[in-house]
């Protein structure tokens, strides 16, 4: 993807000069800080990577497809499954009768509007119900019903149960006892073990996911409850968790950080990628080497050098 990319920028559309950098290396420029374990709960699945003095540690990324698509299809089983609608010519009808599927921008609303994360406590409740077996596990009460209107003589009556049971996927384990909480620790243990503590003390979230109600409050709660487990108790020596708090919105981190980045003309520069640089090259170099890469590593040898990345923007007189 990104060589095309490049090819398409730097040949066809002709501008000068092209960085691809990493949003969960962008975020960190919003607080700051150089060392954080970076966890992007987005649409198609939730990505974790570490980060150490300003270098992604890509041996220890991980992820899930836990994200806001799970939510939805989630989301839109239980509204067929268990709701009505209320229209002009009766009411109480079955919404399978009323639509054969509902729209994603609409089960995207009713999340926004409607849904929200539980506590951890009424969490385990909320999946010992569902997976019940012998009929012993009773579910918490559930939240008030929601009216959602679809247009002006339709009304979507949303149930309770749904508003925080769909949210539950998140954290629910698995076979393989994964979830968004286990992903973070599970990452943490890959790192070197003198990276743990720094790591695990300053925590980043960003992602539109991340933006419900109750989510944050909830991971915390996960790590900490998974942390006294015998898999984490032993190969993690800490249990200081710390969550930052960004300037910004979870969903818009990734874009000031990249905004904060742009604004750097001299380092901008070095790290860009010239048109002439790619002509003679034909490759990106890798971001996450701090330094630009030994020449010998970019060409053939017998030919001569190419040109050295050109600053995009240059300050000097």
């Amino acid at each position: 993807f990104f060589p095309l990319l490049s090819t398409l920028l730097l040949v066809s559309m002709q501008v000068p000069s092209v960085l691809f950098a990493p949003s969960h290396l962008m975020s960190l420029l919003t607080l700051g800080i150089n060392s954080a374990m970076v966890l992007d709960c987005g649409y198609a699945e939730s990505l974790v990577l570490p980060i150490y003095e300003g270098i992604p540690i890509l041996s220890c990324w991980g992820s899930l497809p836990l994200g806001g698509k799970a939510i939805h299809k989630e989301l839109e089983y239980q509204l067929l499954e268990q709701c009505s609608v209320d229209t002009g010519l009766a009411k109480g009808q079955s919404l399978p009768t009323v639509m054969g599927s509902v729209p994603e921008d609409i089960v995207e609303d009713i999340k926004v509007r409607t849904c929200f994360v539980s506590d951890l406590q009424r969490g385990l409740k909320i999946q010992a119900a569902k997976f019940n077996i012998d009929g012993s596990a009773e579910r918490p009460s559930p939240p008030p019903d929601v009216d959602y209107p679809l247009d002006g003589e339709k009304i979507l009556h949303v149930v309770g149960p749904i508003r925080d049971s769909v949210v539950e996927i998140l954290f629910e384990q698995d076979n393989e006892e994964t979830s968004v909480a286990t992903l973070i620790l599970d990452s943490l243990v890959q790192c070197p073990i003198d990276t743990r503590k720094q790591l695990a003390e300053n925590l980043v979230v960003i992602g539109g996911t991340a933006m419900l109600p109750g989510f944050l409050h909830r991971l915390m709660a996960e790590i900490r409850h998974l942390v006294e487990k015998p898999k984490y108790k032993e190969a993690l020596a800490t249990k200081t968790f710390r969550i930052h708090t960004p300037p910004a919105k979870s969903n818009c981190v990734a874009w000031l950080g990249g905004a904060i980045f742009g604004a750097l003309q001299d380092i901008l520069g070095s790290r860009s990628v010239s048109k002439e640089y790619y002509s003679q090259t034909g490759r990106i170099p890798d971001w996450c080497c701090l330094n630009n890469p030994p020449l010998e590593m970019m060409f053939d040898i017998g030919k001569a050098p190419p040109p050295l990345m050109k600053r995009a923007f240059s300050t000097e007189k």
